[in-house]
């Protein structure tokens, strides 16, 4: 196999400009036109609209490439094109080659007798995705999402470059994957799938082998089997390719492995991964080669019916695991820009707050294999959407040809990875059909509905990813329409906290059985902010401020929930303070909920972990990978040994969750305080909880010494559980909202010391302070734990790793950035 690498620089223009500029591959037209300074920030204030508008033109690339006679002689030539964004006219060496339509899919063109040897021109035309949509939607309106451009179901392309209620209007367009030349002699690898059946303590895997051959002289498949090692060798075989049609040849290789090292998700042990090398060889010669790494596992979702409904939980290796994590949408807008290494910088963020899960968004695109390798390497389960989010589709012959494609390209290219737990038809669309009334219900559509995604999608996993589980919504209780979003079957998207303004505690009148999408706004790091702001803007309602809001009323119910939780902020810096301890403890409450009802409950995956671009959103992760108040609460409410509490009126119930594989045991430590921290009563408890159990350890009463007003204004309750010497978890709990607490002036004392590989913050508080938040005025750093509460005469020790700085800074430059501001500063 000779590949012809077609990275790199091209010639980028619009197709009615005659000056060409210098452009990369993979990329993109608004890549280009920032790296040529032809275009201003789409993120600064309300550049926005100006970029949007450069999307109605049309945009031409074009390179040379030289082939020589070897290539040229191969008894296949393709031009190979990973992702081509999106309505690209081919054009080679003046004549058309072909027209693409889908961002998503890998597509393959012979070329053979198209090209020569030497020189060869390659043009590919991308006409406008604005036009597109707009033209079609006018002929044949499809309802979908009213914050994004009308007409985008009509476009297999990410919906959320079309703007979604966290995402600008930003249509990209460009050659935005890998595109080669690929000359195959005499064989080809066509497929390769990896099947494995666990039984009696060892796995067998079955590697079934598929090659194009054109030529009459044998040709074997090789299979190496490594270990977790990467060098020990398991397995290792040889076989004939023996044609089962004109040119196609496959083969089974059966492949026993004893005493197995399993793949386990974050939390539960180790994720060791197994090497399979796929090679095809014709008398000792290498024709081609493929390498896969699989982690040993079984994984299900378990759907078994109880006294409540039905089950939904994921099974691996037999053990029913509660899975914590956060919904996953692109990392940038312009695609291109973001590294693997920011990719894997945020799935180290998932790490650190205890995530065993992500989902991947159906209205984004399918990440890298980069991407599903680092979520096999660090233990993430991915629950993989297909790309279609709150739209509706029409089924005709080329769209349904279209999507099976792209979800065979995808389902192909994935299917391998242990991390990878099931796909998932759709985002919200069965619930929409079935409660939704922003669209009209046509009969036709709907009967689509059920093709789509109960026929041609469940029957692509079915053939092509059997072991897989399939699960037609998200939200859905199995499909056909029947009680999607239900509180008892399935997986449920619950907004009433958020969107219906209901309090925090509303979480604690529903025991789901999987809630995959809950969430609440607040606004970024004031760094973030002052990325895109002029001094000015800064105000929660000025121009500028609301173009980066693209949820119309959110300001609003940011305001709403403030007034009956905070006193209204002092500037607006506390504004944004004071948005970020909302939402944390919005999720909070909704997390530790479930997790006390592990077992009922078995998974919580909020809405959302990061953002596309500086915006107020729902991420507990900022655009420039600034963790959110959420996301510290994160790292405690998603802990392995959690213990919560459960507050009414003067009553407590303290809860401890062990979500390990081993039982714990340890001892529940409580003290009433006044706001000076003064203990007012105490006590403690032994508590012994079995592995993968949450259980109720003490229930509190304080009607006695909070028979006033004014003593409930004035108590808190403060809690931890020690285990093994050490606190492994703990909390407070207010008896009146925070905005009535009578907080004293904390008089939060700082030290800060230098360690070899990082900075020690001492803390020390006079009174009780709440929601101690650590900040760095102008560098970036990850503080091991911060908006914490302190009470007073306790001290805290933060550590900043120095590897987690943005830049390096000296003990006295750091004492120069560091604030630490409590709720007492918000008014």
């Amino acid at each position: 196999m000779i590949t012809i690498d077609l990275n790199g620089r091209w010639q980028m223009k619009r197709t009615q400009d005659t000056e060409w500029m210098e452009a990369v591959v993979p990329g993109s037209v608004y890549a280009d036109l920032l790296r040529s300074g032809r275009m201003e920030d789409p993120f600064y204030r309300d550049n926005e609209d100006a970029a949007l508008a450069l999307m109605d033109d049309d945009y031409e690339y074009t390179r040379t490439f030289e082939l020589t006679s070897e290539a040229l002689a191969g008894d296949q030539l393709l031009l190979r094109c990973e992702g081509l964004d999106t309505l690209a006219r081919i054009i080679l060496n003046g004549q058309t080659l072909a027209s693409t339509d889908n961002m998503h899919r890998t597509y393959e063109f012979d070329i053979k007798g198209r090209v020569v040897e030497g020189e060869n021109e390659l043009r590919i035309v991308f006409s406008s995705p604005n036009r597109f949509v707009a033209e079609r939607h006018a002929a044949n309106p499809l309802y979908g999402v009213s914050d994004a451009l009308p007409g985008f179901p009509h476009l297999r392309k990410v919906h959320s470059m079309f703007g979604w209620d966290w995402g600008p209007k930003l249509p990209d367009a460009g050659i935005w994957r890998n595109i080669s030349i690929v000359s195959h002699t005499a064989a080809r690898l066509h497929d390769v799938y990896i099947a494995q059946e666990h039984r009696n303590g060892s796995v067998k895997l079955s590697v079934d082998v598929s090659a194009l051959v054109w030529t009459e002289e044998q040709a074997e498949a090789e299979l190496i089997v490594k270990g977790t090692d990467g060098s020990r060798v398991v397995y290792t075989g040889k076989a004939v390719l023996n044609k089962d049609r004109l040119d196609r040849a496959a083969v089974q290789f059966q492949v026993e492995i004893a005493d197995p090292e399993l793949w386990w998700p974050n939390g539960y042990g180790e994720q060791p991964l197994y090497t399979v090398e796929v090679r095809i060889v014709q008398e000792g010669s290498l024709l081609e080669g493929k390498q896969y790494t699989i982690g040993l596992r079984t994984l299900r979702v378990n759907r078994e019916p109880d006294q409540w409904g039905e089950s939904f939980a994921f099974e691996v290796n037999g053990v029913e695991i509660f899975a914590q994590g956060a919904n996953y949408i692109p990392e940038d807008n312009v695609l291109t820009r973001v590294s693997i290494e920011q990719t894997e910088r945020l799935l180290l963020d998932c790490i650190e707050a205890n995530f065993n899960c992500i989902r991947i968004w159906g209205g984004g695109f399918y990440p890298s294999n980069e991407f599903y390798a680092l979520c096999d390497k660090y233990g993430l389960i991915v629950w993989q959407d297909f790309l279609f989010a709150c739209a509706v589709y029409e089924m005709t012959d080329a769209f349904t040809e279209n999507i099976r494609q792209e979800a065979i390209d995808n389902v192909k290219r994935l299917r391998h990875h242990a991390s990878l737990a099931l796909w998932c038809g759709n985002n919200e669309m069965e619930w929409g059909w079935e409660e939704w009334d922003f669209f009209e219900k046509i009969p036709r559509l709907r009967a689509d509905y059920i093709k789509q995604f109960e026929v041609v999608l469940s029957d692509v996993v079915k053939k092509y990813d059997p072991q897989r589980f399939y699960w037609p919504s998200s939200p859905s209780s199995g499909g056909s329409f029947d009680k999607p979003n239900s509180e008892n079957y399935g997986d449920v998207h619950y907004w009433d906290v958020w969107h219906g303004l209901k309090p925090f505690t509303d979480y604690r009148n529903f025991y789901f059985r999987f809630c995959s999408e809950f969430g609440f706004q607040s606004f970024p790091d004031m760094k973030t902010i002052e990325s895109f702001t002029l001094p000015q803007d800064r105000n929660i309602f000025s121009y500028v401020m609301e173009k980066h809001q693209k949820n119309g009323a959110a300001n609003g119910k940011i305001l709403y929930y403030l007034s009956e939780n905070f006193k209204y902020p002092k500037d607006f810096e506390s504004m944004v303070y004071a948005s970020q301890l909302l939402q944390a403890e919005a999720i909070k409450y909704g997390v530790e909920h479930w997790r006390r009802n592990r077992g009922r409950c078995m998974g919580s995956i909020y809405w959302q972990l990061n953002d596309c671009w500086p915006v107020a959103s729902w991420s507990s992760i900022d655009y420039y990978g600034r963790w959110k108040a959420l996301h510290y609460f994160a790292k405690r409410f998603y802990a392995p040994v959690l213990l919560s509490a459960c507050e009414e009126g003067t009553g407590v119930t303290l809860h401890v969750t062990n979500e390990t594989m081993s039982l714990v045991s340890g001892t529940i430590h409580w003290k009433l305080r006044d706001h000076r921290s003064g203990i007012v009563k105490e006590g403690s408890a032994e508590i012994t909880v079995d592995a993968l159990q949450a259980k109720q350890g003490i229930a509190l009463d304080f009607r006695e010494e909070l028979s006033t007003g004014l003593a409930m204004r004035q108590s808190y309750l403060e809690f931890m559980f020690v285990a093994d010497g050490r606190e492994v978890s703990g909390g407070t709990v207010l008896f009146t909202k925070a905005k009535h607490f009578d907080f004293l002036d904390p008089q939060i004392a700082v030290e800060v010391s230098e360690t070899k590989d990082g900075f020690v913050i001492g803390l020390r508080a006079e009174a009780f302070a709440k929601y101690v938040g650590l900040q760095l005025a102008e560098a970036d750093g990850r503080f091991d734990d911060n908006f914490f509460d302190l009470s007073g005469s306790a001290s805290r020790e933060v550590v900043l790793d120095k590897s987690s700085l943005s830049e390096a800074l000296t003990l006295e430059q750091l004492k120069q950035q560091l604030r630490v501001t409590s709720l007492y500063d918000l008014a």
